[in-house]
């Protein structure tokens, strides 16, 4: 059965992820996106990672599409004709694809034997709430904060580019 689950929401975020590249439309593929993250958060509850999928689901489908999506309807933006490909973007897209065939089958074929430990000997290190509580009100308060500011930033950003100005004549 949990081999079952772990092809289903691996199919299931990979499928998305696909559908947000590929997608025409800017907010079918901001959904498109929710179903990813929806399906990471599936993988964290198979590896017994709650807490992380919790977090997944509440910040970045709750909050960071949310986001995406306000920010998405205030721009309108609409779907329109794609450029066709020049040589040297399809020939970077080949590039990248055998080297992603090489490495994914590289990867299959390689067998690593893993020492033999007690599991009961190694500590577990972050697996508890308050070790993830301690690091980040300690370790990584800068980084989490800046980055939200970084967010608010680029939210007004947005709001403030995409306001139309009338009345203001000849003024460029």
């Amino acid at each position: 059965m949990a081999e079952f689950l772990f092809y289903a929401f691996s199919s299931l975020t990979v499928g998305s992820a696909a559908a947000v590249l590929l997608n025409r439309n800017a907010v079918n593929s901001a959904l498109a996106f929710l179903v990813c993250l929806i399906g990471v958060s599936g993988l964290f509850v198979m590896l017994d990672s709650f807490l992380l999928a919790v977090l997944m689901i509440l910040v970045y489908a709750g909050a960071v599409v949310a986001l995406f999506l306000f920010i998405i309807m205030l721009l309108d933006m609409q779907g329109g004709e794609r450029k066709p490909f020049s040589k040297f973007a399809t020939g970077a897209y080949v590039a990248v694809g055998l080297l992603l065939t090489v490495g994914v089958v590289s990867f299959a074929n390689a067998t690593v034997e893993l020492p033999r430990t007690n599991p009961e000997v190694i500590p577990a290190v972050g697996a508890t709430l308050k070790n993830y509580a301690d690091q980040l009100f300690t370790t990584y308060l800068l980084p989490v904060q800046v980055v939200g500011f970084l967010l608010l930033i680029a939210m007004l950003g947005v709001i403030v580019l995409s306001k139309k100005f009338e009345g203001l004549g000849d003024i460029k």
